[in-house]
């Protein structure tokens, strides 16, 4: 099991690592301090390192290395049916709905490191993934509008398959309209259609109004993943 290092950190990082879930603590520190040698990364950049299921005492390791925490991502997950009704989608078409889908994607996550800063050149990548299925990009449209998406992707693991929102919003001009938890729930309609076991989907642990309807939907936190920025 090795520390994994991104390919394009988020903006403002000149580096991210990400430490799996199940990585033996008794080698964490000396593990990320040899990463960060490798890296050769000037050491006064700004470092992430992302800890998948992070653990108690994790913060204190990560502190004598220099690195403080600053952002939690829980996981959630619920069992199916959700708890409440859908609302009529229809599914992405791709080369049709780019630039409408970028368009309320930035605008939606605006204030997210990751998702926001989604592109073109970035939606393509993922249209080649492994995972990707267009039937499972849910839009809706109100007023011959994109007002909002919700995007699924298919986990197949050895004894479970997962089904997570990979990514959902509602475009700031539609907010207010109580589209998010019929859009969530219909994202996870189609994912138990298609085989999925249960429903998963990933919230900043600090946005109360998205955890409040999720648990609403029948979600329930699952474990944290912990992010940590050194001082330069």
């Amino acid at each position: 099991m090795n520390i994994l290092i991104s390919d394009e950190a988020p903006e403002g990082f000149g580096l991210s690592m990400t430490v799996p879930q199940g990585f033996s603590r008794d080698l964490l520190t000396v593990e990320l301090v040899a990463a960060l040698r490798e890296s050769l990364v000037a050491t006064d950049s700004l470092t992430q390192i992302w800890i998948e299921d992070a653990q108690m005492d994790d913060d204190k390791l990560l502190n004598s290395i220099g690195f403080s925490s600053y952002r939690d991502l829980w996981q959630m997950r619920c069992k199916f049916p959700p708890n409440g009704e859908g609302i009529a989608t229809r599914p992405y078409i791709c080369g049709v709905d780019d630039k409408a889908f970028l368009e309320v994607n930035s605008r939606a996550f605006s204030w997210h490191p990751e998702q926001g800063s989604l592109d073109l050149s970035k939606l393509d990548d993922l249209f080649k993934e492994e995972w990707f299925d267009d039937e499972g990009f849910l839009l809706l449209e109100v007023e011959n509008r994109l007002a909002g998406f919700c995007w699924t992707k298919v986990h197949h693991q050895s004894d479970l398959t997962v089904g997570e929102i990979f990514a959902i919003a509602v475009d700031p001009d539609f907010h207010g309209r109580g589209f998010g938890k019929p859009l969530t729930i219909s994202g996870l309609n189609y994912l138990a259609n298609v085989g999925a076991d249960l429903g998963m989907l990933y919230v900043e642990a600090d946005n109360i109004p998205a955890i409040r309807i999720y648990e609403d939907i029948g979600f329930t936190h699952f474990c944290t993943n912990r992010a940590y920025r050194n001082s330069v």
